[in-house]
């Protein structure tokens, strides 16, 4: 029951995110002095409206998002009598730009709100380097049981003998800065027979060698059974830093912080939209689903229904910021129909009636929308295949956290 509720609540969230990012595009309407004529939330029959003032506000059937209707976004709109002289496209550009980027704008403000409620209420991921420590020193065991417990061990531990401490940070090996726990591990199992470990201590900077025995260990095939490996082991036990706590005087630098680093990661996904396809086509094929594939929104509603379900609010509200991140900046790309398209014409048209000016000639016509048809169904078809590829390898495939 709770994971049903998981991901209605998820679902939700995502449409209240929909809905304030196309409120962010009203509001700035409404402050410049452009007409309104509906906003709605949802898509297909009306279910209830209201006017107020000049405004139509509803809801919709199909609750997949919503849409500001505003007089003259383009120069093909029909246009009442009291509409001419208040048309979108006859607006000043500084208006125009207001009014498409106060949209991805609202999703930035959102996602920045649910990240101070991270932070304060369970802390923020470190999604950079995660320093490493060193947590506590043993003996290394030379091997293990049939079930992968460690047999008894005797003596000093070969990091301890060497000098390093409970406490140091390690922070390369063998010249190697290292990135987190696993990195450090693959460090140290290229290693030879010593490994030269990079540690702060005290705000000191210093070289630890330590030995590397190789040891036994069991590891756990595909299928549950335990195979005996050998690995690398210098009786180090590690205390790798996922998570930054902060409290109500810390919370706003870090926030700010992670925001930027967010929105880092926020383009890399972009840019990297088109190297996924051929990942998605793998998981819907019936091979592995890459944890780094894009999701859906019913893979997104899916995995906000499991952190539900087990209790990780925080992974819960982590999603939905990054999501509100994604929408942001998607809409920002400058192409039809998205925000950054309609943005793109705007600058185009006053970079344009600029040059002609300084000639000595009038203004331009207003750009043609419909000679931009062709490029916009292409994006929009594109849109459509990709959004269909990625349901159906959500509904398939689905990406696991659990």
């Amino acid at each position: 029951m709770s994971f049903v509720l998981g991901i209605v609540l998820f679902a939700t969230a995502l449409l209240i995110s929909i809905a304030w990012h196309e409120l962010g595009h009203h509001l700035a309407a409404k402050a410049t002095g452009m007409k309104v004529r509906r906003f709605f939330v949802g898509f297909g029959p009306t279910v209830w409206s209201t006017h107020v003032g000049e405004t139509e506000y509803g809801l919709k059937a199909i609750p997949l998002g919503g849409f500001c209707d505003i007089a003259g976004m383009t120069p093909h709109d029909e246009l009442s009598v009291t509409e001419r002289g208040r048309a979108m496209y006859q607006q000043k550009t500084w208006k125009r730009l207001v009014v498409m980027i106060a949209g991805p704008v609202q999703n930035f403000i959102l996602g920045f709100i649910l990240i101070i409620v991270l932070a304060l209420g369970w802390g923020l991921p470190i999604l950079g380097d995660q320093p490493v420590h060193a947590t506590a020193l043993s003996c290394v065991a030379p091997t293990t049981d049939a079930k992968g417990n460690l047999v008894e061990c005797t003596g000093p531990a070969p990091a301890q003998e060497a000098g390093l401490r409970v406490g140091d940070q390690i922070v390369a090996v063998n010249g190697a800065s290292v990135a987190s726990s696993s990195d450090l591990v693959d460090k140290v199992r290229d290693a030879m027979s010593t490994a030269r470990l990079t540690v702060e201590r005290d705000g000191q900077t210093m070289d630890v060698r330590i030995p590397v025995t190789q040891v036994q260990r069991m590891a756990e095939k595909d299928d549950g059974t335990l195979v005996p490996v050998t690995v690398p082991a210098i009786g180090v036990t590690l205390d790798r830093v996922t998570v930054a706590h902060y409290d109500w005087s810390s919370v706003w630098g870090g926030a700010v912080s992670f925001t930027g680093d967010i929105a880092e990661e926020t383009v890399k996904s972009l840019a990297s939209l088109p190297s996924k396809i051929d990942d998605l086509w793998t998981a819907v094929t019936g091979g592995e689903r890459a944890d780094d594939t894009p999701v859906s929104v019913v893979g997104a509603s899916r995995l906000g229904g499991e952190a539900v379900e087990r209790g990780y609010w925080d992974l819960f509200f982590g999603l939905l910021l990054s999501i509100n991140f994604f929408l942001g900046a998607f809409n920002l790309v400058p192409l039809l129909p998205l925000d950054g398209g309609h943005m793109i014409i705007a600058i185009y048209e006053k970079i344009r009636n600029s040059i002609r000016r300084a000639f000595g000639r009038s203004d331009g016509a207003p750009v043609d929308y419909y000679k931009l048809l062709p490029l916009t169904y292409a994006v929009v078809a594109v849109m459509a295949a990709f959004m269909v590829l990625t349901v159906t390898a959500d509904i398939i495939n689905p990406i696991r956290i659990f």
